[in-house]
């Protein structure tokens, strides 16, 4: 297998099928993310206990998840990319097992933690894993390929989440996504022995510490971490919020909730179907600006449309929005530490995580105190905003690069 020289289109049989079954496993790790979104209402209700406090078992997951980032980064250098997201798989499968079986919010939220511990390994690893066999110039393509099991998940996680806990109840959402991991790990674990065990990047990998050096002294580095911050906290806390937001304002179902809500990861895949031609359209700047304009309109519309039947579509447009600009970080993530792509990525999940956890108990906490409305369009304005400025961002930096190049 070819590291860092083969086009999408020359790539071999047996790397198009690890890059599926990477998919597979993303699919899982997003669903797992999201899958106790629509639940926070039922929980707050089965274990008496505020929505501030259940959303836990996603603030808490979120934060476990991102400060395993420092430890995979050059566990994944060191040992195989592909082999830590197998056997990550495996303990995500066991941590779903402890989940179903939780007998109060405390044992749920540890068990939520210890899956996380593991599912940090999946997405960054295998986005890394792509870096090392994906030349840049195809690298944002394949990317979106690799995305389409994120997109998905998104939109199981929510889907499922909110049915089963609407009609055979929230532990049968766990018991899926135990099914789902076990069998994910199979296939990785059969994919594996058809790989090449010496390819490595074509760059050897340094000490993490000075890798960590160099990023804190990178201006570009700074910025692009202090932005996917603000995205993990902007974008995917406010998902966290939106099924109950929809519940309680609009009095629908968590069922309809969440199923509505998942429209969000059908936008993802429509811009995944399409990922060629508006790659080739936009470009980066383009993809960066509108995807985060887009995101922060169909929000507004979320937030404050009277019916919520505008909400159907208005998911699916900020999906589509939010893979755009999603895009477009994971393709500069990859670039970030050249020489130990592993770490680099993992150092933006891991920004992006914390972000995470940091906007879903910012924003359970604005909810005990204004109306979801104001919280949902405060935050659309941000990613607007943000957009904008990652836009301007690397707009400058290709000026920069081209004057020294």
């Amino acid at each position: 297998m070819k590291t860092n020289t083969s086009a999408p289109e020359a790539l071999s049989p047996t790397t198009r099928r690890a890059i599926f079954l990477l998919s597979l496993a993303t699919f899982c790790s997003m669903a797992l993310q999201r899958i106790c979104d629509p639940m926070l209402p039922e929980l707050s209700r089965v274990f008496d206990a505020p929505i501030s406090e259940a959303s836990r078992v996603i603030s808490f997951f979120a934060i476990a998840y991102g400060l395993m980032q420092l430890f995979y980064g050059p566990v994944g250098d060191r040992l195989g990319k592909y082999r830590v997201v197998m056997l990550a798989t495996i303990g995500c499968s066991v941590g779903c097992v402890l989940s179903a079986l939780s007998a109060d919010l405390t044992f749920l939220v540890a068990a939520r933690v210890g899956t996380a511990l593991a599912a940090a390994a999946i997405i960054p690893l295998s986005l890394a894993w792509v870096g090392d066999v994906v030349h840049y110039e195809h690298r944002q393509e394949t990317l979106a390929r690799v995305g389409l099991g994120t997109m998905l998940g998104i939109t199981a996680g929510q889907l499922f989440g909110g049915l089963l806990t609407d009609t055979l109840g929230w532990r049968w959402a766990f018991a899926l996504m135990a099914a789902a991991f076990a069998t994910v790990s199979l296939l990785l674990g059969q994919q594996l022995k058809h790989l090449d065990p010496t390819a490595h990047p074509t760059h050897a990998p340094t000490g993490f510490f000075k890798q960590l050096q160099q990023v804190a002294h990178n201006p570009w580095a700074r910025t692009f971490l202090s932005i996917t911050l603000i995205e993990g906290a902007t974008v995917f806390g406010v998902l966290a919020v939106t099924a109950a937001h929809l519940h309680q304002v609009h009095h629908i179902s968590l069922t309809l909730a969440g199923g509505t809500t998942a429209l969000f990861g059908l936008g993802g895949m429509a811009y995944i179907a399409t990922a060629k031609i508006t790659i080739r359209r936009f470009g980066e700047v383009g993809l960066a600006r509108y995807g985060g304009m887009s995101f922060g309109a169909a929000f507004l519309v979320i937030a404050f449309a009277p019916w919520w039947q505008l909400a159907l579509p208005s998911c699916f447009i900020a999906g589509f929005g939010f893979a755009m600009f999603h895009n477009t970080m994971q393709a500069k993530a990859t670039q970030m530490v050249p020489t130990a792509r592993g770490t680099g990525v993992t150092l933006f999940a891991g920004f992006l995580f914390l972000g995470q956890s940091l906007g879903v108990l910012i924003l359970a906490e604005l909810l005990s105190h204004f109306n979801s409305p104001l919280i949902l369009g405060a935050d659309a304005l941000v990613v607007c905003a943000m957009g904008i400025f990652l836009s301007h961002a690397i707009a400058k930096r290709n000026a920069t690069q081209a004057d020294h190049a």
